[in-house]
């Protein structure tokens, strides 16, 4: 079996603690290192590292995710189609599918996503749920901008987020 550096504890319906193993691996984008974390079944992390883990072992299922980022960077690809999981609130869930709705080369603002929720007047709230998203660029944080037209509010700076709407033609 595979040296693993984490473990996923969930709980399946008979009470009893599973362990689901997590993987890493890694890609060297223009913009910086991402690590892509999951299981053998899903994406569950998607982000911008300093530096891969000292140790780490990749799956096919993360290994596909670096591919579809690699086409993603270098204009082939603007759907990711990858099986995700992501752990969070009933709000933050259902921030992230609308987040899922916002298509490439396309801008909405954070009140444009409270509106689509049904929740209009939650726009701080879904500005927290926004910066809550463990599965940058897969699920497009990065398309939301401020009701005013102006980037704001990337955890992975607004240097990176002025480049991804470029790359992807929006701004």
């Amino acid at each position: 079996m595979p040296w693993v550096t984490e473990m996923r504890r969930a709980n399946n319906i008979a009470d009893k603690q599973i362990v689901t193993p997590l993987y890493y691996d890694y890609y060297e984008s223009p913009i910086g290192l991402l690590e892509v974390g999951g299981t053998a079944e899903a994406i569950t992390s998607l982000s911008f590292v300093q530096s891969p883990r000292p140790a780490y072992d990749s799956h096919p299922a993360v290994r596909e995710a670096v591919r579809q980022l690699d086409e993603y960077f270098y204009h082939r690809r603007q759907d990711f189609h990858l099986k995700i999981h992501m752990d969070g609130t009933g709000f933050q869930k259902k921030v992230w599918r609308q987040l899922l709705e916002v298509p490439y080369g396309r801008l909405a603002s954070y009140r444009d996503i409270a509106v689509a929720i049904g929740r209009p007047r939650a726009v701080r709230a879904v500005g927290a749920a926004n910066g809550k998203n463990p599965i940058a660029l897969v699920v497009p944080c990065h398309r939301i901008i401020g009701s005013n037209g102006k980037l704001i509010g990337y955890g992975s700076g607004l240097w990176r987020k002025e480049w991804l709407l470029r790359h992807e033609g929006s701004i």
